[in-house]
This record gives C-alpha cells, structure tokens and sequence, in this order.
C-alpha cells in the first residue's frame, strides 16, 4: 500500500514539545528511549504511524465542520456522526446514542436538542416502551444528509483516482482491523466528556468515539 499518503504536508507532533526527526533523535527520552539510545526498527514504525494519524485525525476534524456546514449551517461539526449513526441504524433512544459514542447523557441531550431544533431529527414514541422514545431523521434531515454523504465519497473517488483498487480495499481493510481493535468493551455510556470529544467524521479513527466522525 502506498506509504506517506499525507500529500507532501508535515506531519505535527501528536505530544507537545519539538518535532524530533525520523529517528526519534533529541534531548531527554521524549520516545521512552534511553539517553543514549537508538529507536528500534518497531519503535520507527509506531513513531511514524503516530505521526500519519495526527495528521489523518486533524484532517477528518476539519472534514466533520465542512460536511456539517454542508447539511445546515447551523449544524455542529461533533453533531454530524449522530446523522449518519441514524441513517445506518434507524431510530434509536438518546441512551442507545450515548452508549454507543460514549459521551455523557447531557452532552447527548444537548446535541440532540439542536438537532431537533435544526429540523433534522424528531423524537417519536418508542412502540416497544411507550415510557421511551426513539430518535430519528425527518425526511429533510436524511435528503441533506446523503447529499452530502454521497458528494463526499465522490471526492474520495476523485481523491483515489490514480490507487490501485486493491490498495483502496486493503487501506479499509486495516482501517476496520484498528478501528474493531479498539472498540469499547462495555457499550453503556460513559462519564461526561467534553464536547470536542464527541463525534467525527463516521467515527473515523475521529475521531475519538464521539457523534462526530467517524463508528465511522
């Protein structure tokens, strides 16, 4: 697979502090090495991993605020991930959401409420628990949304244009295998996060888990 897919951009330093070189050279242990030290061939490698996800994770950060201006001008770039979780799933409670990004009640209730605000979802009757309701998208919320769903994935075509179609399926292939390795054990919520947490682009390596980005 092509390496160095970053497009001639430099790669930040994911810790704060200087940029060290390809080999991990520099004062102090910044890398866990010894004052003296060589990196391991193991050590570059998850050192250059980290650097091309700071950048890949910038990226789809700035992705999710572009696509969520796309669907509504209103709309949140941490709220764009609960549209597409509801497109994939369907309605779902406000605690099956909360769960599954792992943010806190209140954080989800609040974006759920702008959502609702923005007329791109609505809360109806739960036919399994008439004490509960599910959210889903209205016929609006869900004709923007692909609208912008399926311009993005034509940029990507555009983007990937002169890959081998084998390199796009092995980059999702090993995309999917670090993004299942990393799934939480207990899908409950979890403790409040702050909102910045929350969703990227389709819960892409985005991103952190959060309704912005994205179970991707």
């Amino acid at each position: 697979m092509r390496a160095g897919g970053t497009g001639g951009e430099r790669a930040e330093p994911v810790h704060g502090g200087p940029a060290h070189g390809a080999h991990g050279h520099g004062s102090g242990t910044a890398h866990g090495h010894g004052a003296g030290g060589d990196a391991t061939g193991a050590d570059l490698a998850y050192l250059a991993l980290e650097r091309e996800l700071a950048v890949f994770l910038r990226r789809a950060r700035a992705s999710s605020g572009e696509m969520a201006r796309e669907v509504h001008p209103g709309l949140e770039p941490a709220a764009y991930g609960l549209l597409v979780r509801l497109d994939e799933a369907g309605g779902q409670r406000a605690t099956e959401l909360a769960g599954y990004f792992g943010v806190g009640k209140a954080t989800m209730s609040r974006q759920l409420r702008a959502l609702e605000e923005l007329g791109l979802v609505v809360r109806e009757p739960d036919p399994a628990d008439g004490r509960a309701s599910l959210v889903r998208l209205t016929g609006e919320g869900r004709d923007r949304f692909r609208r912008v769903r399926d311009a993005r994935r034509a940029r990507y075509v555009r983007k990937l244009a002169g890959w081998d179609r084998a390199e796009v399926a092995e980059l999702a292939r090993l995309l999917h295998q670090l993004n299942t390795g990393s799934e939480p054990r207990d899908p409950r919520p979890g403790p409040e996060r702050a909102p910045d947490s929350a969703p990227g682009p389709e819960r892409a390596p985005g991103s952190t888990p959060g309704p912005g980005g994205h179970r991707p």
